[in-house]
């Protein structure tokens, strides 16, 4: 699957990326070991300076994707190349210590992330005490300017985690994965934890200190409003594999697959006289470990055939232009590109 902003820097690139945890079975017997399938054979590419969405239901793999990509799991197969380096190659120290660098994360639950015995300004000044960048004064210096960067004032510097709203801990989250000047950020559902009141504030925020710090973001969530307002192009997963990838704009106003269908009827609207014509979907998410045959989403697909049982559907590009590829896994839509 190609980046649709071929112009760009590709920044990360994943391939055939696989990660497989173990579920117990026959232990000497390879062929009787049972497996979850969190990440099934995935691939994309994101550009430099743009945000890619991942979005699905929990459980679909889009969070493990992320661990992968910052080095916390190894993958069973398949290669994550960050600037032209192997995450999980074997590589230099330096080369190492420069990945870990240049990758930052900004988890869900702030509160979790955050560790509650140390002050806001030892939070935010130790990565660059891990990396050892400065000495303390600098360190201190750069921490303020971070914090003022995420709009919280300079006494926050002297506070503990449990004297801040959620939204503020997720600023200081922020402020700590920025401290680096990192290249690629990974959001992992960064507002689902907040008040809806706040939700705004933070997202346009992310998106001022993308502009700020030309940064790339890799933006996992279930919450498709959320994604159509921060992503330029969306990948939609379930059970470990991508189903649907386009730009976000014709994601949302021509959806193929029919599970990318379900997601976007399940967005309420405003409006109690507007009524949604919903796909329905019925049956119950398969296992992980006992996953259906041929394609993965026809145990709940309202448009499901008999090829579909026996042929896993390839993920093909159904777009109408070369230029902006539209890539859907659906035996619904036989012209292959």
């Amino acid at each position: 699957m190609q980046s649709t902003q071929q112009e760009s820097k590709t920044l990360l690139k994943v391939t055939n990326l696989r990660k497989y945890f173990s579920a117990g079975g026959d232990y000497f017997r390879p062929s009787r070991r049972k497996y979850i399938k969190a990440v099934d054979d995935i691939s994309f590419t994101i550009p430099e300076g743009s945000t890619f969405g991942l979005v699905g239901e929990s459980g679909c793999g889009k969070t493990t994707t992320s661990k992968v990509i910052l080095g916390l799991y190894k993958p069973t197969s398949g290669t994550v190349i960050f600037e032209g380096s192997n995450v999980h190659g074997k590589l230099a120290t330096t080369v190492k210590r420069g990945i870990h660098r240049d990758i930052q994360a900004v988890f869900q639950d702030p509160a979790g992330s955050l560790d509650p015995r140390m002050r806001i300004g030892s939070i935010v000044e130790e990565p660059l005490q891990i990396h050892s960048d400065g000495i303390e004064g600098e360190r201190k210096m750069i921490a303020l300017q971070m914090l003022e960067a995420v709009g919280l004032s300079r006494e926050h510097y002297f506070r503990y985690p449990h004297e801040l709203s959620g939204g503020q801990q997720q600023r200081v989250a922020i402020a700590r994965a920025l401290t680096l000047r990192p290249k690629l950020v990974i959001l992992d559902e960064p507002v689902s934890a907040l008040d809806m009141s706040v939700r705004a504030q933070v997202l346009n925020l992310l998106k001022d200190l993308q502009a700020q710090f030309n940064l790339t973001y890799l933006f996992v969530a279930h919450d498709l409003s959320v994604v159509r307002y921060m992503c330029d192009q969306v990948a939609v997963m379930y059970l470990g594999k991508i189903v649907e990838f386009s730009e976000t704009k014709e994601l949302f106003e021509s959806p193929l697959h029919p599970y990318t269908k379900a997601l976007l009827d399940a967005v309420p609207i405003p409006d109690p006289v507007n009524v949604k014509v919903r796909t329905p979907l019925s049956g119950n998410i398969p296992s992980s470990i006992n996953l259906p045959s041929g394609c993965r989403f026809r145990t709940r697909c309202p448009y499901v055939m008999k090829i579909c049982s026996e042929v896993e559907p390839e993920l093909t590009n159904e777009g109408k232009s070369s230029v902006h590829p539209h890539y859907t896994a659906c035996h619904l839509y036989p012209n292959k590109s």
